[in-house]
């Protein structure tokens, strides 16, 4: 998913000013309540009062979507005045219970349904013991002395570990760290750093990823250390490392420390500790990197998430479908925003059964879920969408049980939106957008919503939550159908940026208005459209990379002069990186061994699949180099 890019805002509104929209006539009382976490209202000065309008229902609607209309009717806000702003529908009430909560009274409404299958571990759970086990687990990661507000990094790919950790960290009021399962040796220990990680959880190995390993060349000392008592002048924080699957020396097994929770004693301390957890608590930190190359820690609190996955499920309709119709089919990582809340958590909230085919995105094994499993919804961004229409033997796989899912993280164009609601049977498809900073959706389409509309926008604002657009240059809200800078306000935005007050006021203004760094337009019905984006990121595949990262990076060969990394288009990931490199004077090299400089340095996904040696880049006339013109250029010279 798109996420924010930490740019300088421009013309940021400040309270009363006169391009202020006012507030309105009357707040519902979940509004109120949210107003006390701190999220304020606009000035009244403004006095402009936020209406709902009825939707013309456009003559391209079927016949039953036409039925739906008037549901929908009552569900969306319009914006007024022909200006960029719209106010998501406030008739319910928010959630404030901890996810610990949320999971207890699933388990106590649907305690024998399917809560989780894993495939690729052969593992199976009824909400009920998935509680059981949670329980276990929150009670184990006290009983060897973390405590609440303690950050635990979960390290790996997808699998039964990494629902138990996220569950468990939330029951025991210990903030989860999403850690990237790519990350090489650099890039781990500056997160550990950046939050103090207390604890670290991951598998020995996936495929040609040694975890410990990795661990072992920033933290040599994990070796020789007591497991729990580990002392380390580089990572002074990290005291704890746990094993998934494997005894490693220097750690503890996660089996054993589920079964230290086991005790009744250490049960009771767990019950007694949950009396202090708060909704607003932090619950999860996620990484999304910045234009300066440093990623940022993303703090998310229970509200954040337990809100914005039950609002997502409403719009998905999820209330209204039968225990059969509730089976979730997850490839996307749940170390992503939308793996973890619009996956794990959204089936948490409505009792759906949550399946990890296998531990990365695999087209054929998402295939083998739907037809064995009689999978129901499917997530994915556009690249896995293409990958599952593609497996060559598609036609052989039953999905007579699909209806619907969510797709997110890139532009999706119409015949890919046709395809998926005819070959995968996903009539009620819904395109989604959001930023990990804002937990993560706040657009998506109804489901009753037209094949143009979900291929020409990313739908309309969610419940309790503000949009709006604005004209860059002026600092005043555009005009509908003008292009300008998407802001976001509810709920949904984050706690800040871990340790960084800075960044976060530059993405968070005064007036709660979070700022995405994505340039969108809003049309008459409301319908959000992202038409750009900060100038430099690029979205490989649904994966976020910043050019500024890789650059500073690749300055650190000993050859290179200068480099400008850029996004150049392509059928299957949307977009691949290519480095534009400027060699120092009299040397050389090879495209063979610039790649090989990057493996086991960065992760896999930010090694350029093109490298360009270039003696010049195009400059403006000021000197600046004009990196439009400088993809325009490597896109003819790749012939793409």
């Amino acid at each position: 998913m798109a996420v924010y890019v930490g740019m300088l805002r421009l013309g940021r509104l400040c309270a009363g000013s006169s391009g202020v929209l006012g507030a309105r006539a009357a707040l519902s009382r979940s509004w109120q309540e949210a107003r006390l976490q701190g999220v304020r209202f606009l000035s009244a000065r403004g006095g402009m009062e936020a209406g709902r309008q009825r939707i013309s229902v456009p003559s391209s609607f079927t016949a039953s979507a036409a039925a739906h209309s008037r549901e929908v009717d009552r569900m969306v806000s319009m914006p007024i005045g022909g200006l960029s702003y719209v106010q998501g529908c406030t008739k319910k009430h928010l959630n404030s219970k901890t996810v610990g909560q949320c999971l207890e009274t699933t388990a106590q409404r649907v305690p024998e349904r399917e809560a989780l299958v894993v495939l690729h571990e052969d593992v199976r759970l009824t909400f009920a013991q998935l509680k059981e086990e949670v329980d276990k687990a929150a009670s184990g990661l006290l009983s060897i002395g973390l405590c609440k507000g303690d950050r635990l990094g979960m390290w790996g790919p997808n699998s039964y570990a990494w629902v138990l950790m996220q569950l468990a960290t939330a029951q025991a009021g210990i903030i989860l760290v999403s850690v990237n399962p790519a990350y090489q040796a650099m890039e781990l220990e500056y997160v550990l750093k950046k939050v103090g990680c207390k604890a670290l959880v991951f598998p020995k190995q996936f495929k040609t990823q040694q975890y410990y390993n990795i661990l072992k060349q920033i933290c040599p000392d994990v070796e020789n250390a007591q497991p729990g008592a580990l002392k380390s002048q580089r990572l002074p924080d990290l005291t704890t490392v746990i094993s998934v699957d494997a005894p490693l020396p220097g750690t503890l097994l996660l089996d054993e420390v589920v079964a230290a929770g086991s005790t009744r004693q250490h049960l009771d301390q767990l019950q007694y500790n949950q009396q202090f957890l708060s909704c607003h608590d932090p619950i999860n930190i996620q990484f999304t990197s910045g234009t300066t190359g440093s990623p940022k820690g993303a703090t998310l609190s229970h509200y954040n998430i337990v809100n914005n996955s039950n609002i997502l499920g409403e719009r998905l309709k999820l209330h209204e479908k039968t225990p059969e119709q509730l089976r979730m089919i997850l490839p996307n990582p749940l170390y992503h925003c939308l793996g973890s809340v619009a996956g794990t958590m959204m089936c948490l909230m409505y009792g759906a059964t949550l399946i990890l085919a296998s531990p990365i995105f695999n087209g054929k094994k998402a295939l083998e879920a739907i037809s064995r499993e009689r999978g129901s919804f499917l997530y994915g961004t556009p690249t896995m969408f293409v990958d599952i229409l593609n497996q060559p033997d598609f036609s052989s796989y039953d999905v007579s049980t699909m209806c619907g899912g969510v797709i997110a993280g890139s532009p999706a164009p119409p015949e890919l939106i046709r395809a998926i609601i005819n070959k995968i049977n996903m009539k009620d498809l819904v395109v989604a957008y959001g930023t990990t900073e804002n937990s993560p959706v706040t657009f998506a389409h109804f489901p009753e919503d037209t094949v143009e509309q979900k291929a020409e926008s990313v739908g309309r604002i969610m419940p309790h939550t503000e949009a709006r657009i604005m004209n860059m240059e002026a600092g005043t809200l555009a005009k509908l159908n003008t292009p300008g800078e998407l802001c976001i306000r509810g709920y949904c935005v984050m706690l800040g940026y871990w340790g960084e007050p800075q960044k976060t006021e530059e993405a968070v203004d005064q007036d709660k208005w979070y700022w995405t760094g994505d340039v969108a337009t809003m049309n008459e019905q409301g319908f959000c459209k992202i038409v750009g984006r900060s100038k430099d990121m690029i979205i490989r595949g649904g994966e976020n990379i910043y050019p500024a990262e890789l650059e500073d990076f690749f300055h650190t060969h000993p050859k290179v002069q200068e480099v400008q990394v850029v996004g150049v288009k392509d059928d299957r990931m949307g977009e691949e990186i290519c480095a534009c490199i400027r060699l120092k004077d009299g040397e050389e090299t090879t495209v063979e061994e610039i790649k090989a400089f990057c493996k086991g340095k960065i992760s896999h996904f930010k090694i350029p699949r093109y490298i360009v040696f270039v003696t010049n880049y195009p400059l403006t006339i000021s000197g600046k180099i004009q990196k439009f013109k400088l993809r325009e250029q490597m896109e003819r010279h790749l012939n793409l």
